[in-house]
Protein backbone atom coordinates (compact mmCIF):
# COMPACT_ATOMS: atom_id res chain seq x y z
CA UNK A 1 0.00 0.00 0.00
CA UNK A 2 1.27 3.45 -1.07
CA UNK A 3 1.56 6.54 1.36
CA UNK A 4 -1.25 7.94 -1.02
CA UNK A 5 -3.41 4.63 -0.38
CA UNK A 6 -2.92 4.88 3.38
CA UNK A 7 -6.11 5.44 5.60
CA UNK A 8 -6.29 8.92 6.93
CA UNK A 9 -5.79 8.96 11.05
CA UNK A 10 -9.64 10.15 11.54
CA UNK A 11 -10.81 11.34 14.65
CA UNK A 12 -14.10 12.87 15.39
CA UNK A 13 -15.05 14.60 18.32
CA UNK A 14 -18.97 15.27 19.65
CA UNK A 15 -19.78 17.36 22.24
CA UNK A 16 -22.96 15.47 23.60
CA UNK A 17 -25.86 17.16 25.63
CA UNK A 18 -29.43 15.95 25.60
CA UNK A 19 -27.81 13.43 22.98
CA UNK A 20 -29.53 10.01 24.81
CA UNK A 21 -31.81 9.58 21.41
CA UNK A 22 -29.10 10.51 18.73
CA UNK A 23 -25.79 9.79 19.55
CA UNK A 24 -26.10 5.90 18.97
CA UNK A 25 -27.59 5.69 15.35
CA UNK A 26 -25.27 8.80 14.85
CA UNK A 27 -22.22 6.40 15.79
CA UNK A 28 -23.21 3.76 14.64
CA UNK A 29 -23.67 5.14 11.29
CA UNK A 30 -20.44 7.01 11.12
CA UNK A 31 -18.69 3.70 12.29
CA UNK A 32 -20.35 1.93 9.45
CA UNK A 33 -19.72 4.64 6.87
CA UNK A 34 -16.59 5.93 7.32
CA UNK A 35 -14.70 2.62 8.61
CA UNK A 36 -13.29 1.37 5.37
CA UNK A 37 -12.36 4.78 4.45
CA UNK A 38 -10.25 5.88 7.31
CA UNK A 39 -8.33 4.80 10.31
CA UNK A 40 -11.39 5.96 12.71
CA UNK A 41 -11.80 7.27 16.29
CA UNK A 42 -14.47 8.77 17.85
CA UNK A 43 -14.17 10.61 21.17
CA UNK A 44 -17.54 11.82 23.11
CA UNK A 45 -18.14 14.35 25.41
CA UNK A 46 -21.00 13.87 27.58
CA UNK A 47 -20.96 17.59 28.71
CA UNK A 48 -22.96 16.73 32.04
CA UNK A 49 -26.40 16.01 30.46
CA UNK A 50 -29.22 15.89 32.35
CA UNK A 51 -30.64 12.91 30.55
CA UNK A 52 -29.44 9.10 29.85
CA UNK A 53 -26.60 10.08 27.26
CA UNK A 54 -23.75 8.61 29.84
CA UNK A 55 -25.52 5.42 29.59
CA UNK A 56 -26.36 5.71 25.59
CA UNK A 57 -22.17 7.14 25.51
CA UNK A 58 -21.54 3.97 27.64
CA UNK A 59 -23.03 1.40 25.75
CA UNK A 60 -21.14 2.61 22.52
CA UNK A 61 -17.76 2.22 24.28
CA UNK A 62 -18.71 -1.54 25.28
CA UNK A 63 -19.73 -2.16 21.68
CA UNK A 64 -16.66 -0.57 20.33
CA UNK A 65 -14.04 -0.50 22.53
CA UNK A 66 -11.42 -0.01 19.91
CA UNK A 67 -13.11 2.96 18.26
CA UNK A 68 -15.34 4.65 20.89
CA UNK A 69 -13.53 6.85 23.39
CA UNK A 70 -16.19 8.65 26.06
CA UNK A 71 -15.25 10.95 28.44
CA UNK A 72 -18.01 12.22 31.41
CA UNK A 73 -17.50 15.87 32.72
CA UNK A 74 -18.44 17.08 36.43
CA UNK A 75 -20.42 19.65 35.17
CA UNK A 76 -21.67 21.46 32.30
CA UNK A 77 -18.98 24.02 31.03
CA UNK A 78 -20.48 24.27 27.50
CA UNK A 79 -19.49 23.26 24.20
CA UNK A 80 -16.28 24.76 23.38
CA UNK A 81 -15.22 23.68 26.83
CA UNK A 82 -16.24 20.27 26.00
CA UNK A 83 -14.89 20.36 22.28
CA UNK A 84 -11.42 21.29 23.92
CA UNK A 85 -11.09 18.03 25.85
CA UNK A 86 -12.22 16.14 22.98
CA UNK A 87 -9.68 17.70 21.28
CA UNK A 88 -7.28 16.93 24.20
CA UNK A 89 -7.83 13.59 24.16
CA UNK A 90 -7.86 13.27 19.75
CA UNK A 91 -5.12 11.57 18.33
CA UNK A 92 -5.94 11.91 14.76
CA UNK A 93 -4.08 13.15 12.05
CA UNK A 94 -7.55 15.18 10.71
CA UNK A 95 -10.11 15.53 13.70
CA UNK A 96 -13.65 15.98 12.88
CA UNK A 97 -15.91 18.50 14.98
CA UNK A 98 -19.33 17.53 14.64
CA UNK A 99 -22.66 17.98 17.12
CA UNK A 100 -24.89 14.80 18.45
CA UNK A 101 -27.94 16.17 16.21
CA UNK A 102 -27.90 15.02 12.55
CA UNK A 103 -27.74 18.26 11.45
CA UNK A 104 -24.93 17.39 9.70
CA UNK A 105 -25.49 14.03 7.52
CA UNK A 106 -22.49 11.64 7.81
CA UNK A 107 -22.25 11.90 3.66
CA UNK A 108 -20.87 15.05 4.33
CA UNK A 109 -18.29 14.22 6.85
CA UNK A 110 -16.61 12.28 3.83
CA UNK A 111 -16.80 15.35 1.78
CA UNK A 112 -15.30 17.47 4.00
CA UNK A 113 -12.56 15.75 5.07
CA UNK A 114 -11.76 14.52 1.42
CA UNK A 115 -11.76 17.75 0.87
CA UNK A 116 -9.31 19.38 3.38
CA UNK A 117 -6.82 15.98 2.98
CA UNK A 118 -7.28 16.91 -0.76
CA UNK A 119 -6.32 20.83 -0.56
CA UNK A 120 -4.11 20.57 2.53
CA UNK A 121 -6.03 23.45 4.86
CA UNK A 122 -5.36 23.23 8.37
CA UNK A 123 -9.27 24.19 8.95
CA UNK A 124 -12.32 23.48 6.32
CA UNK A 125 -15.64 25.20 7.92
CA UNK A 126 -19.03 23.79 6.41
CA UNK A 127 -21.04 26.32 4.85
CA UNK A 128 -24.60 26.18 3.62
CA UNK A 129 -27.67 27.18 1.24
CA UNK A 130 -29.97 27.15 4.24
CA UNK A 131 -29.95 26.19 8.06
CA UNK A 132 -32.94 24.61 9.05
CA UNK A 133 -32.77 25.46 13.01
CA UNK A 134 -34.84 28.18 14.40
CA UNK A 135 -35.42 31.98 13.54
CA UNK A 136 -33.91 32.56 17.06
CA UNK A 137 -30.73 30.60 16.42
CA UNK A 138 -30.26 31.80 12.59
CA UNK A 139 -30.22 35.26 14.63
CA UNK A 140 -28.35 34.62 16.98
CA UNK A 141 -25.56 32.89 14.38
CA UNK A 142 -25.77 36.32 12.26
CA UNK A 143 -25.00 38.03 14.98
CA UNK A 144 -21.99 36.23 16.23
CA UNK A 145 -20.84 36.30 12.55
CA UNK A 146 -20.59 39.91 12.48
CA UNK A 147 -19.07 40.26 15.44
CA UNK A 148 -16.52 37.84 14.80
CA UNK A 149 -15.76 40.01 11.50
CA UNK A 150 -15.50 42.74 13.41
CA UNK A 151 -13.61 41.61 16.78
CA UNK A 152 -11.33 38.67 15.27
CA UNK A 153 -10.50 40.12 11.78
CA UNK A 154 -12.79 37.24 10.18
CA UNK A 155 -12.88 36.97 6.51
CA UNK A 156 -16.48 38.70 5.93
CA UNK A 157 -17.50 35.54 3.63
CA UNK A 158 -16.10 32.90 6.04
CA UNK A 159 -19.16 31.44 7.91
CA UNK A 160 -17.71 29.80 11.10
CA UNK A 161 -19.96 26.85 11.17
CA UNK A 162 -19.48 24.26 14.17
CA UNK A 163 -19.12 21.59 11.76
CA UNK A 164 -15.60 21.61 10.67
CA UNK A 165 -12.11 19.67 10.36
CA UNK A 166 -9.03 20.54 11.52
CA UNK A 167 -5.55 19.32 10.79
CA UNK A 168 -2.92 17.99 13.44
CA UNK A 169 -0.89 21.08 13.75
CA UNK A 170 -3.94 23.22 14.01
CA UNK A 171 -5.26 21.12 16.70
CA UNK A 172 -2.21 20.77 18.63
CA UNK A 173 -1.89 24.88 18.75
CA UNK A 174 -5.53 24.96 19.74
CA UNK A 175 -5.24 23.04 22.61
CA UNK A 176 -2.00 25.13 24.41
CA UNK A 177 -4.77 27.55 25.32
CA UNK A 178 -5.31 26.67 28.72
CA UNK A 179 -7.26 29.57 29.98
CA UNK A 180 -10.93 29.06 31.45
CA UNK A 181 -13.37 30.62 28.38
CA UNK A 182 -11.93 29.55 25.19
CA UNK A 183 -13.65 30.16 22.39
CA UNK A 184 -12.48 27.53 19.35
CA UNK A 185 -12.72 29.51 15.90
CA UNK A 186 -11.08 32.39 17.79
CA UNK A 187 -7.95 30.16 18.65
CA UNK A 188 -8.01 28.84 15.12
CA UNK A 189 -8.37 32.26 13.49
CA UNK A 190 -5.52 33.80 15.40
CA UNK A 191 -3.56 30.53 14.50
CA UNK A 192 -3.81 30.49 10.82
CA UNK A 193 -4.88 31.62 7.63
CA UNK A 194 -4.92 28.53 5.44
CA UNK A 195 -8.37 28.19 5.77
CA UNK A 196 -10.89 26.13 3.22
CA UNK A 197 -14.85 26.31 2.89
CA UNK A 198 -17.13 23.43 1.37
CA UNK A 199 -21.07 24.18 0.51
CA UNK A 200 -22.65 21.20 2.68
CA UNK A 201 -26.15 20.14 3.52
CA UNK A 202 -28.00 20.83 6.41
CA UNK A 203 -30.91 18.28 8.25
CA UNK A 204 -33.33 19.44 10.79
CA UNK A 205 -32.68 18.87 13.83
CA UNK A 206 -33.20 14.60 14.65
CA UNK A 207 -35.13 15.37 18.07
CA UNK A 208 -35.08 18.11 20.75
CA UNK A 209 -34.05 21.51 20.50
CA UNK A 210 -31.10 23.70 20.13
CA UNK A 211 -29.73 23.68 23.75
CA UNK A 212 -28.50 27.21 23.09
CA UNK A 213 -30.43 29.88 25.35
CA UNK A 214 -29.66 33.52 25.64
CA UNK A 215 -27.86 33.47 28.18
CA UNK A 216 -24.89 31.00 26.67
CA UNK A 217 -25.17 33.16 23.87
CA UNK A 218 -23.95 35.72 25.87
CA UNK A 219 -21.44 34.31 27.59
CA UNK A 220 -20.03 32.90 23.99
CA UNK A 221 -20.21 36.80 22.82
CA UNK A 222 -18.37 37.76 25.88
CA UNK A 223 -15.29 35.14 25.37
CA UNK A 224 -14.94 36.16 21.30
CA UNK A 225 -15.23 40.01 23.29
CA UNK A 226 -12.72 39.96 26.09
CA UNK A 227 -10.39 36.82 25.55
CA UNK A 228 -9.70 37.21 21.66
CA UNK A 229 -9.65 41.25 21.33
CA UNK A 230 -9.12 44.70 23.02
CA UNK A 231 -11.58 46.30 20.64
CA UNK A 232 -13.98 46.73 23.35
CA UNK A 233 -11.59 48.63 25.59
CA UNK A 234 -10.82 50.92 22.74
CA UNK A 235 -14.75 51.09 22.16
CA UNK A 236 -15.09 52.37 25.39
CA UNK A 237 -12.32 54.43 25.30
CA UNK A 238 -13.83 56.39 22.32
CA UNK A 239 -17.38 56.13 23.97
CA UNK A 240 -15.75 58.44 26.91
CA UNK A 241 -13.98 60.41 24.95
CA UNK A 242 -16.67 61.53 22.36
CA UNK A 243 -19.58 62.11 25.43
CA UNK A 244 -16.23 64.13 27.18
CA UNK A 245 -16.74 65.95 24.03
CA UNK A 246 -19.91 66.33 24.18
CA UNK A 247 -19.92 67.44 27.64
CA UNK A 248 -17.42 70.53 26.88
CA UNK A 249 -19.57 71.33 23.84
CA UNK A 250 -22.30 71.52 25.77
CA UNK A 251 -20.59 73.24 29.09
CA UNK A 252 -19.78 76.17 26.82
CA UNK A 253 -22.82 76.59 25.69
CA UNK A 254 -24.36 77.21 29.21
CA UNK A 255 -21.86 79.68 29.77
CA UNK A 256 -22.68 81.36 26.71
CA UNK A 257 -26.41 81.61 27.19
CA UNK A 258 -25.31 82.58 30.76
CA UNK A 259 -23.57 85.27 30.25
CA UNK A 260 -26.03 86.76 27.28
CA UNK A 261 -28.89 86.50 29.70
CA UNK A 262 -27.57 86.77 32.99
CA UNK A 263 -31.15 86.15 34.85
CA UNK A 264 -31.53 82.51 32.81
CA UNK A 265 -31.82 79.67 35.62
CA UNK A 266 -29.72 76.78 35.26
CA UNK A 267 -31.55 74.16 33.79
CA UNK A 268 -32.28 71.15 36.05
CA UNK A 269 -33.50 68.76 33.02
CA UNK A 270 -30.28 69.30 31.54
CA UNK A 271 -28.32 68.46 34.43
CA UNK A 272 -30.23 65.25 35.52
CA UNK A 273 -29.63 64.47 31.71
CA UNK A 274 -25.71 65.01 32.09
CA UNK A 275 -25.39 63.30 35.17
CA UNK A 276 -27.36 60.17 34.14
CA UNK A 277 -26.02 60.19 30.75
CA UNK A 278 -22.06 60.45 31.68
CA UNK A 279 -22.73 58.19 35.13
CA UNK A 280 -24.27 55.32 32.60
CA UNK A 281 -21.00 55.96 30.21
CA UNK A 282 -18.37 55.66 33.13
CA UNK A 283 -20.31 52.43 34.94
CA UNK A 284 -20.22 50.58 30.87
CA UNK A 285 -16.08 51.66 30.80
CA UNK A 286 -15.71 50.60 34.39
CA UNK A 287 -17.94 47.29 33.87
CA UNK A 288 -15.80 46.90 30.39
CA UNK A 289 -12.49 46.73 32.34
CA UNK A 290 -13.64 44.63 35.58
CA UNK A 291 -14.69 41.91 32.80
CA UNK A 292 -11.24 41.73 31.65
CA UNK A 293 -9.83 41.83 35.42
CA UNK A 294 -12.40 39.50 36.77
CA UNK A 295 -11.58 36.76 33.87
CA UNK A 296 -7.46 37.63 34.25
CA UNK A 297 -8.34 36.72 38.24
CA UNK A 298 -9.87 33.25 37.55
CA UNK A 299 -7.10 32.37 35.39
CA UNK A 300 -4.72 33.23 38.00
CA UNK A 301 -7.06 31.38 39.89
CA UNK A 302 -6.24 28.28 38.10
CA UNK A 303 -10.29 27.61 37.17
CA UNK A 304 -10.71 24.64 35.15
CA UNK A 305 -11.51 24.32 31.15
CA UNK A 306 -13.50 21.20 32.43
CA UNK A 307 -13.02 18.08 34.87
CA UNK A 308 -13.32 14.70 33.69
CA UNK A 309 -15.12 12.77 35.86
CA UNK A 310 -14.71 9.40 34.06
CA UNK A 311 -12.86 8.19 31.41
CA UNK A 312 -13.15 5.32 29.08
CA UNK A 313 -10.82 4.46 26.75
CA UNK A 314 -7.60 2.18 25.63
CA UNK A 315 -5.60 4.06 28.33
CA UNK A 316 -8.06 4.08 31.28
CA UNK A 317 -11.27 2.92 32.25
CA UNK A 318 -13.38 5.45 34.64
CA UNK A 319 -10.51 6.86 35.58
CA UNK A 320 -10.85 10.68 37.02
CA UNK A 321 -8.21 13.37 35.94
CA UNK A 322 -9.17 16.82 34.50
CA UNK A 323 -7.33 20.17 32.66
CA UNK A 324 -6.21 23.12 34.39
Amino acid sequence: MTARETPVALSIVIPVYCGEKTIGPLVELLIASLGSLYAVEIVLVNDCSPDNSEAACLRLHRAFPSVVKFYCLAKNVGEHNAVMAGLNRSTGDWIVIMDDDFQNPVSEVIKLVSFAVAHEYDVVYSSYDKMKQSIFRNAGSLFNDKVATIMLNKPSKLYLSSFKVINRFLADEVIKYTLPYPYIDGLILRTTSNIGTLLVEHSERATGSSGYTVGKLVSLWLNMFTNFSIIPLRISMGIGFAFAAIGFIIGIEIVVEKISNPSLPVGYALLVFLVTVFAGAQLIAVGMVGEYLGRMFLHQNRKPQYSIRKAYDSAAESEPHGKA
